[in-house]
């Protein structure tokens, strides 16, 4: 709604003085035109709205303005109260300020308000990690975050795991930590190794200003942590780095990377239509769109991507008779020795008594 949409471009021009119209527009997800259009209308309901050309240029509301807006409805307070990480905030040692966040907030809120967000904390609980998998927070994640925030270059140490027959080994490397993710239960910090190339080593994007390669690094591994040589003042951070977009990069990059075995196979209708539900999302971006055409009998062959013959295996094995392996020779060989045994374990009647090999004790 506009209505919305002029309120939260008074509170940006209030808390972000000298934002162009290029950036509001990319904050609110409209043109440019538009955000021109907003601007003349809040001019003409008394919001004293200020254009300033040249390069500190920008829109700013005229010095000593303050709206009156930022008193909070029923649901925004809501959302508020969710919009914390419980388990997060513990690992970053950072548990203690958010409830005293969250009692400064609350001592703002009119009472109903006030019920009305601490209600939804009893409604609504975030748990981050995957099951089966115990969740601990890594000995130096709340050191690491003090990096982050202090934009300082640290040096870290960290356990390279086994990988193609190569024991695991110890690296160290200097780091600017840009940020922290915490995907599936499990932190990961996002920097630049100043100088470094995309070398492979622990997924490297290259910086397009030059000035290093980005690393993501799990914080588990993260056996030490030091100052960096030299480093007195904070590093000059890259003021168009978007930590989630590059992580969303991050991380189809990564999956793609897993893909290292491909798999030809003939499914029917039925299997190729459940194909998608049983490979990893990765391999289904990489299928065939449109998929090929069926044969006579109705049956499609495609090359899917896979991680190995082994995760091949136990994710094909669901397709059942509406799968054949062609190739790789070694996974049609396994899939007919499981289909054999899979036959002989049914050729029998569960009710007949077993049979006694006097050859065997």
């Amino acid at each position: 709604m506009r209505a919305a949409r002029l309120i939260r471009m008074a509170l940006l021009l209030q808390s972000s003085p000298g934002l162009t119209a290029a950036a509001l527009a990319r904050e609110l997800e409209v043109s440019e035109r538009t955000v021109i259009r907003d601007v003349q209308a809040l001019q003409e309901a008394g919001v004293p709205v200020r254009s300033e050309r040249g390069r500190a240029g920008g829109y700013r509301l005229a010095p000593g303005h303050r709206t009156r807006l930022t008193t909070l409805g029923p649901t925004e307070a809501e959302t508020l109260y969710l919009s914390g990480l419980p388990t997060a905030l513990r690992d970053l040692g950072l548990s203690d300020a958010a409830d005293t966040a969250r009692l400064k907030l609350a001592a703002t809120l009119l009472p109903s308000l006030r019920t009305a967000a601490e209600s939804s904390a009893r409604r609504f609980h975030l748990d981050a990690p995957a099951w089966f998998r115990e969740p601990s927070a890594p000995e130096l994640l709340p050191e690491l975050a003090r990096a982050v925030w202090s934009d300082r270059t640290i040096e870290l140490t960290y356990v390279r795991p086994a990988r193609d027959g190569t024991p695991p080994r110890t690296v160290t490397r200097p780091l600017e930590p840009y940020g922290l993710v915490l995907k599936a239960g499990v932190w990961y910090v996002v920097g630049r190794v100043p100088g470094a190339r995309t070398d492979g080593e622990g997924a490297g994007f290259a910086d397009r200003a030059g000035g290093g390669a980005w690393r993501t690094y799990r914080v588990d591994r993260v056996t030490a942590l030091a100052a960096a040589p030299g480093a007195d003042a904070p590093f000059v951070r890259d003021p168009s780095f978007d930590l989630a977009a590059h992580w969303r990069e991050h991380s189809a990059a990564f999956a793609r990377t897993l893909l290292r075995t491909t798999v030809t196979l003939r499914v029917t209708e039925d299997g190729l239509r459940r194909l998608p539900a049983v490979l990893d999302p990765a391999a289904v971006g990489a299928l065939p769109d449109p998929a090929p055409p069926p044969d006579p009998a109705g049956w499609v062959t495609l090359d899917v991507p896979v991680e190995s013959q082994d995760v091949a295996f136990g994710q094909l094995t669901a397709l059942g008779a509406d799968a054949e392996i062609l190739a790789p020779a070694p996974l049609r060989a396994r899939f007919r020795a499981y289909a054999r045994s899979l036959a002989a374990r049914y050729a029998t009647d569960p009710a007949a008594p077993a049979r006694h090999d006097a050859t065997q004790p």
